[in-house]
């Protein structure tokens, strides 16, 4: 292709246009100028003189709109000569022509020759990355050839297939119901070096120690919910999914048919064993007969079938099983009737009431737990958010094990952002507001306060929005409005959870009745599945609330932290675990919102007080609550319970991340930052 060598991009921004990204370009001012929404494809291959050459292809999701090709030298490290030089390609034609890529296309070929480009697009441009395989139709059908420029030109439309009317890349759930994570592993988000860089090198170290002995061994892992995407349990799963892959671990993750009247059931439950449910709503044996019947559906349809999840092992079936939450308990004696001797462990994420279970056995809370524990007693451990509190006295002690929630600090809730895309995120959320006749946040121009978390009964929003309504009338009460803050609450919704519609409509009620004087500066916002977008909520933050009255944990603590953005939270459930008060944050009793306005009040108008909290926040931060120390805390049990001993674990109450890292003979170092043990509400 020597004739077409070097050839470059031909469309052009007119004047005017670049006059105005100029303008749009102050950091001061919110962009109106909206950039187009584009793919790019890459293709490159080796030529015989050890040059790269590369094809790149702008598509705007119908046609190919652009396209260049390059020969480039390869220097002595061809992966970075090729990286480095797409990564500057591909970001000056975003900022020269106003244009957004929604994602990429690779060719096999292409990541080949340079295997960090498709994580090095994803964290430096914001630009999830798919491989694809050429076809060899898709070549000169006698020598099977084609020009890279082509070949880009078929990536990026492979790349547009993969998405979604929502523009991002489609949640695929394939056979035997298994959740496909990354666009069925087209999309590379991250690097194993790139996950090593995110923890401390003991912590990395315990994690590898135990990959290996899973891989020299070939152990099956196989995690069980009941949905792929919309609550911290999915997100925590992707991520999961996704370093085993990179490991070289065989993990994988499946979720039942989603019926929604049995969604409605599980809400309940869920609401009843947190108690913030209605005083009349019990738990029928009707129900508890459909729960079973749509589990036990799809686990013979699907899961105990040769190489399903549930199989024997010999026939190709998970060693081991992960059962997460009360949804789907009966899959526990399924499980162990299909093979008595494999290891199933109960994981739950939610904070139980154990006082009432253990104080008032005639409660509802009582009744749906004995139904639960009913069917998940015969699992081999129990595994709680890491207080006391929340496990019942009729449980096992021996069988009881702690484990945080985490987070996933590649994800796109989590990456850094540069400055063009935290814009754009920015002005995305404002448009979702115009569309929903929200206010928009006028950031930067203003500082705002934000709570993420679903529309729940136990989030404290109520408490949300009366702190911001003490904190404007009482401490702002003489100050221009232009001087003071906003409030942003946001969050995902999940399908299996009906009660954000009524909460919702109970927040903008509480709004509307109390404080419609302040209405106009309380954005209200269900989300769709866009990450990036509650990520840049979060980043650009002066406070993060988590006012929560019931909590497992909620990682978006930590999440906050991370960033530097200082928290204040109730001591409720897990929460206190991830905050130290007076360094970190500031903690507050359920309902407080006069103490949580004069919380925000001091950070607001205290400099000093504030950079010496956000700096605390960034650097104390535990290996706990990430994906890799997450991995740890799973691959231990894995390796330990499924040895040909058939060891059986007896915890009694311990954190499995102190047993891992015991186990792989690395214990904590004194000064280590780590969650406070032994901890009660």
């Amino acid at each position: 292709m020597t004739d077409q060598t070097h050839r470059d991009f031909q469309a052009r921004s007119s004047r005017s246009q670049t006059q105005r990204l100029d303008r749009a370009r102050n950091p001061a001012k919110l962009v109106n100028d909206r950039p187009q929404k584009i793919f790019f494809g890459v293709s490159a291959i080796t030529t015989s003189d050890d040059k790269i050459e590369m094809g790149l292809c702008a598509h705007d999701g119908t046609y190919s709109m652009d396209f260049a090709v390059h020969c480039i030298e390869a220097k002595r490290d061809g992966a970075k000569t090729l990286s480095d030089f797409v990564i500057m390609r591909v970001k000056e034609y975003q900022n020269v022509r106003n244009v957004k890529c929604l994602g990429a296309g690779i060719s096999k070929a292409a990541h080949d020759i340079s295997p960090d480009l498709p994580a090095r697009m994803w964290a430096e441009l914001d630009i999830p990355t798919l491989e694809f395989e050429r076809n060899p139709v898709e070549g000169d059908i006698i020598t099977g050839e084609v020009d890279v420029d082509e070949e880009a030109d078929a990536m990026a439309r492979k790349c547009v297939v993969m998405y979604g009317p929502q523009k991002q890349p489609l949640l695929q759930v394939g056979f035997l119901n298994e959740v496909s994570v990354d666009a069925a592993g087209h999309a590379i988000l991250c690097t194993l070096e790139q996950y090593r860089n995110t923890v401390r090198k003991t912590t990395w170290d315990a994690t590898m120690h135990y990959a290996e002995r899973l891989k020299k061994r070939g152990i099956r892992m196989a995690f069980l919910n009941a949905t792929p995407q919309g609550g911290g349990v999915a997100l925590m799963r992707h991520a999961l999914v996704r370093i085993a892959r990179l490991l070289g671990v065989e993990m994988k993750w499946y979720v039942p048919r989603p019926k929604n009247e049995v969604f409605r059931i599980t809400k309940t439950n869920h609401n009843i064993l947190q108690g913030v449910s209605e005083p009349d709503e019990r738990l029928s044996a009707d129900q508890t007969e459909m729960i079973k019947n749509w589990i036990h559906s799809t686990a013979k349809r699907e899961w105990v079938r040769k190489r399903g999840p549930l199989a024997k092992i010999e026939d190709g079936g998970a060693h081991i099983l992960f059962v997460d939450d009360p949804q789907m308990p009966d899959i526990v004696p399924l499980a162990k009737e299909i093979e008595p001797n494999r290891p199933v462990l109960y994981r739950s994420h939610i904070q139980v009431r154990a006082d009432l279970v253990d104080g008032a056995p005639d409660s509802p809370t009582a009744e749906v737990f004995n139904w639960l524990y009913s069917r998940i007693k015969e699992a081999d451990l129990l595994i709680a958010h890491p207080v006391r509190d929340f496990v019942p006295k009729l449980v096992e002690p021996q069988k009881v094990a702690y484990l945080p929630a985490t987070t996933d600090w590649l994800d796109g809730l989590n990456k850094e952002l540069r400055f063009e895309d935290s814009r754009y995120y920015l002005d995305i959320y404002n448009a979702h507001c115009l569309e929903s006749s929200q206010p928009q946040l006028v950031f930067p121009a203003r500082d705002y306060i934000v709570q993420i978390a679903r529309f729940d009964p136990s989030k404290g929003i109520d408490t949300v929005i009366r702190s911001y309504g003490e904190l404007r009338r009482k401490y702002y009460k003489d100050t221009p409005v232009h001087q003071t803050p906003q409030l942003c609450i946001a969050g995902h919704s999940s399908i299996d959870d009906p009660d954000a519609s009524a909460m919702f409509v109970k927040t903008m009620d509480l709004i509307e009745n109390e404080y419609p004087d302040l209405a106009s500066d309380i954005s209200v916002m269900r989300l769709g599945p866009i990450d990036q977008e509650l990520n840049v909520l979060m980043s650009n933050a002066k406070i993060c609330l988590q006012l929560s009255t019931r909590e497992g944990f909620e990682v978006k603590v930590s999440e906050a932290l991370h960033k530097g953005v200082p928290v204040i939270v109730t001591r409720a459930g897990g929460i206190p675990l991830q905050v130290e008060d007076g360094k970190s944050g500031f903690l507050v009793d359920t309902g407080d919102y006069e103490k949580v306005a004069e919380y925000m009040y001091q950070l607001f108008t205290d400099r000093d007080l504030y950079a010496e909290m956000s700096g605390y926040a960034a650097a104390h931060v535990s290996d706990e609550v990430s994906t890799v120390g997450n991995v740890l805390s799973w691959l231990y049990p894995a390796d330990t319970m499924t040895r040909e001993d058939g060891k059986k674990l007896e915890t009694n109450g311990a954190w499995i991340n102190d047993l891992a890292r015991e186990g792989a003979g690395i214990p904590y170092e004194e000064g280590e930052p780590r969650l406070p043990r032994h901890y009660k509400t």
